[in-house]
């Protein structure tokens, strides 16, 4: 490769987003740059009263088939392609009359944009780009002489190499162009693959492709020795991706994965129905309850476990407001994200200079269709979100009791949270309140046990005569597989049980229920959280 800067004779822009694109075409001009263009683009540009070729002047061929068809030409690709120090492709380029392009500016159809808007299947097809992602390959292959731009933000960066050398650029940023280039029509083919996949209901396609736009570099990811950069799909689920960030500290790594662990389960929470507030602490949930307000929620969430809370991620299904706010902020917190927060709740929490409020504007649809990815040595395991809802589900009582009015209520508020809690997972709780979290254990035994501990722990906290998990009920994410688990809450104090069932032993299990005098009601459906 040739380190010499390569001198910029002419350019190429077809662009969608005009952003920026006429002072650019300006500047490109000022430098003595030929600007070749096509459609709206040149259009645009000669509105501006700049000089422009269109394309058709270039190929000799007209744009035909509804734009379809206008820069797959050797004029256009040999142009790009041609390397400059070779004898042969020079020769050919005079001998058919192709000039040389040295700068490529595009940016393709907005068919990220249509799927996103809800536009049908002919409108999405139409915004499948063709000429764009195949001129940047062609650019981007050529970058020893040939520059590419794929979006308005580098048009800076393309105008002060040329500034600086003499209306030439630099291979390192040829390169650096290069490289974004090839991401960006990844990404592109990516979300177009993706949607295929979706509109042909096909869970399994023979290749799975994944994209994604960098919000931030990271620090480091989980440790310090580790790299980590945080990226956004075209999945618009509000939450950690999507939110605003109204003040304090860069989040890290684990700051966004215990954020988006907060969020997806507050999001089980229909903010019309109740305040509800989940506390995480490194990806599960340490305290979860429903409160006839946010402060109400947060205190009942607290009260699970205020030794894991402190440093935790505190996530809330409303606006946040001044109370909620000063309750929160009395302890240390990292996160706080709610889909809105009062101004006088900002102003609360900006106190707390490194205290990081996100903003999401609304909740995520626990029902939503979705993929969930998960990388494993040499390869990637892709399946589709967990959007089953207890309130969806067929309750079976296996049981001689029939849980009360009030146990039933709070065996589905369980079983919700189970949910978001690492396998294998145990929740105690009591008027619509986590009173006990076992999670992340590999026998469901000590989840039953830690779990009840906690509750123990929490009972000391509060001063109270006996721990919460007397008269709690429970809920297990997964079958007893034996007796034994069940009966470790039992001992703890819950009276009724809610779990899928499916296990070979569920006689078994049921017997002991009836003999303890609890109910016990199936759903039918598991919730494994690996």
């Amino acid at each position: 490769m040739s380190p010499t800067p390569r001198r910029v004779t002419r350019a190429l822009l077809s662009v969608s987003d005009k952003t920026g694109l006429i002072d650019f075409a300006r500047a490109l001009s000022g430098h003595g740059v030929e600007l070749v263009s096509t459609g709206g683009t040149a259009k645009a540009i000669a509105a501006a009263g700049l000089p422009v070729k269109d394309v058709s002047e270039l190929t000799g061929f007209p744009e035909m088939m509804d734009g379809r068809v206008k820069t797959l030409h050797p004029k256009v690709h040999g142009g790009l392609l041609a390397i400059r120090d070779n004898d042969e492709h020079t020769q050919a380029m005079a001998a058919h009359g192709i000039s040389q392009i040295d700068l490529l500016v595009v940016n393709l159809y907005p068919f990220e944009a249509t799927v996103d808007k809800g536009a049908g299947y002919e409108d999405c097809i139409e915004n499948i780009d063709i000429g764009g992602p195949a001129m940047i390959r062609a650019a981007a292959k050529n970058h020893d002489d040939v520059a590419v731009v794929v979006e308005a933000s580098d048009y800076q960066a393309v105008l002060d190499e040329l500034a600086a050398n003499d209306g030439a650029t630099t291979l390192s940023l040829r390169k650096r162009l290069a490289a974004k280039a090839y991401a960006r029509t990844a990404a592109y083919d990516a979300a177009i693959s993706n949607w295929f996949a979706l509109q042909l209901k096909t869970d399994a396609p023979d290749f799975r492709a994944i994209g994604g736009r960098l919000i931030q570099s990271l620090r480091y990811g989980e440790n310090p020795h580790q790299t980590a950069a945080f990226y956004a799909t075209p999945e618009k689920r509000p939450g950690v991706a999507t939110a605003r960030q109204v003040q304090g500290k860069e989040l890290s790594y684990n700051n966004i994965n215990d954020t988006d662990a907060a969020y997806e389960c507050i999001g089980e929470f229909d903010a019309a129905r109740t305040a509800a507030c989940v506390i995480v602490k490194h990806a599960n949930p340490c305290g979860v309850a429903e409160g006839s307000s946010l402060l109400d929620a947060y205190h009942k969430a607290l009260a699970c476990d205020s030794v894991s809370a402190f440093g935790g991620i505190v996530a809330l299904n409303r606006t946040l407001d001044a109370e909620a706010a000063r309750a929160i902020t009395e302890i240390f917190t990292e996160v706080i994200i709610a889909p809105d927060a009062t101004d006088e709740a900002i102003a609360i929490v900006a106190a707390k200079k490194n205290l990081r409020l996100l903003l999401a504007g609304a909740l995520p649809d626990p029902r939503a269709m979705g993929l969930t990815y998960k990388t494993v040595a040499g390869g990637l395991l892709v399946q589709s979100r967990d959007n089953a809802v207890v309130d969806d589900m067929a309750l079976k009582v296996v049981t001689k009791r029939q849980p009360t009015e009030a146990e039933l209520r709070d065996l589905k508020f369980a079983f919700r949270v189970g949910k978001h809690v690492k396998s294998n997972t145990i929740i105690y709780a009591k008027d619509l309140a986590t009173v006990g979290i076992g999670a992340g254990q590999m026998s469901r035994v000590d989840s039953a046990r830690i779990a009840a501990r906690k509750a123990q722990d929490a009972a000391e906290v509060m001063k109270l005569a006996a721990p919460m998990t007397k008269g709690s009920v429970v809920a297990s994410d997964a079958f007893f597989p034996f007796a034994d688990g069940m009966l470790a809450c039992i001992e703890a104090g819950a009276t009724a049980v809610i779990q899928p069932g499916g296990s070979v032993r569920d006689d078994e299990v049921i017997k002991a229920a009836d003999d303890a005098g609890i109910a016990m009601v199936f759903t039918g459906t598991r919730h494994f959280r690996h």
